[in-house]
């Protein structure tokens, strides 16, 4: 009887951790909706360099919009695919020919982390000491963590692009940008864990 007493016991601390665990989760999802940007805060601050992270045509079009548009003299496209050139690149974006010479394209990174660090030395090569971030509106707030820890110093501006396919405002109404978002958000956990018991010089 005594151990069977002992075991339930254990099964309702185990039970009332994992609710526990799981209403922290749910709260730090509704905070972490909540800092994913509904608009563009500063369209027109000039910076060193306009970044694009890869991931669909509208973050290409924006960084060379806003590269014509004179924001910035320099565009550094980060985790771009093997084997596509400059020419692949302006086509995605609508054809901005004219500004071929001031776009770099980077190959090294796979992932968020990888797109920080391959700016990160692209940035020190270029002696820079601002940035505008382009990248999708729920992947600012990793992309942003990241980048503020492989280049500390510099100033970033965050630039979020909408893509129609997810419906930040109203995710609730759709499966697909919820799973989008419950994803990203156990992604930038990991990155905060990750950044808490690693110093800065044992990122890969």
């Amino acid at each position: 009887m005594r151990s069977r007493h002992v075991r339930s016991r254990r099964v309702d601390r185990l039970g009332a951790a994992v609710v526990a665990m799981a209403a922290l989760w749910c709260g730090g999802f509704l905070w972490f909706v909540d800092e994913v940007p509904q608009r563009v805060e500063d369209d027109s601050t000039h910076t060193d360099a306009i970044v694009v992270l890869t991931g669909g045509r509208d973050r290409l079009t924006t960084g060379l919009d806003l590269l014509e548009a004179g924001l910035s003299q320099r565009l550094f496209i980060s985790g771009v695919y093997k084997g596509v050139d400059l020419a692949e690149i302006i086509q995605l974006g609508r054809g901005h020919d004219s500004l071929k010479q001031a776009v770099v394209l980077g190959y090294a990174a796979d992932d968020t982390v990888g797109n920080a660090i391959e700016t990160a030395d692209w940035a020190k090569e270029q002696n820079l000491r601002s940035l505008r971030l382009v990248t999708g509106a729920y992947h600012m707030p990793r992309s942003l963590l990241e980048f503020r820890h492989a280049l500390p110093g510099i100033t970033l501006i965050a630039h979020p692009v909408f893509p129609d396919a997810v419906k930040s405002r109203e995710w609730w109404r759709w499966p697909g940008t919820a799973a989008l978002l419950a994803t990203e958000y156990s992604k930038y956990l990991a990155a905060i864990i990750r950044h808490w018991f690693l110093p800065r010089k044992a990122q890969p």
